[in-house]
């Protein structure tokens, strides 16, 4: 089993990948610290499993599953988070991760979870998974949407997103529009408090 490791803290990098490469039968073939750099690694080392943190600078982990599965949609992904709140790993499953795991997790159920995902299933610890399963969020929000409440949460005009963005601007309103259907909101400004709420629109300090 051929794994990449993505997380942006050298020393919780380093001794993950020192522990997994003690195990017979895998090999960690790439180590990254973003997720832009996560791409064009992954083109050069098809790993069977990306290792994936959440918090990273730049793309989070969401978005660089989202890109990870645009490039090729048979990535497996298993997010490695230190912490995550309930709709955070909901969005991260909706973008297409095959699973989610603590880093308070032990070592063995670390090795469980990546070969369960490499093997094409689902990894959730049973208590996440009862959490999710009452978590309504509604419909996955996309990349594009995303990208586009990040700009709305900046204050950007249609015409601004549109030019930002290189598309139309009457694709932009069609975007907003299916955006508030989908939060359930009836306006910019209250979409924006609940992207924020969910953690689809990171705050910035």
């Amino acid at each position: 089993m051929n794994v990449m490791v993505v997380d942006d803290h050298f020393v919780v990098r380093s001794g993950l990948v020192a522990s997994l490469e003690l195990e017979d039968g895998l090999s960690v073939v790439a180590e990254t610290e973003s997720g832009e750099q996560a791409i064009a690694t992954y083109g050069e080392t098809r790993p069977d499993v990306v290792l994936l943190d959440l918090q990273l600078p730049g793309w989070n982990g969401i978005e660089t599953t989202e890109r990870l599965l645009e490039a090729d949609p048979g990535a497996k992904i298993l997010i490695f988070s230190t912490f995550a709140r309930d709709d955070e790993i909901q969005a991260a499953l909706d973008g297409g991760a095959k699973g989610y795991l603590q880093k308070t997790a032990g070592r063995d159920e670390l090795l469980s979870a990546l070969r369960r995902v490499a093997d094409g299933e689902r990894y959730l610890a049973p208590e996440i998974a009862t959490r999710l399963a009452g978590l309504r969020l509604g419909p996955a929000i996309t990349l594009r949407e995303r990208e586009i409440l990040a700009l709305i949460a900046k204050g950007r005009a249609n015409k601004e997103i549109a030019s930002a963005l290189g598309i139309a601007e009457d694709t932009v309103k069609r975007h907003i529009s299916n955006v508030l259907q989908k939060l359930r909101v009836n306006d910019r400004a209250q979409a924006t408090a609940e992207a924020i709420r969910r953690g689809i629109v990171q705050v910035e300090p």
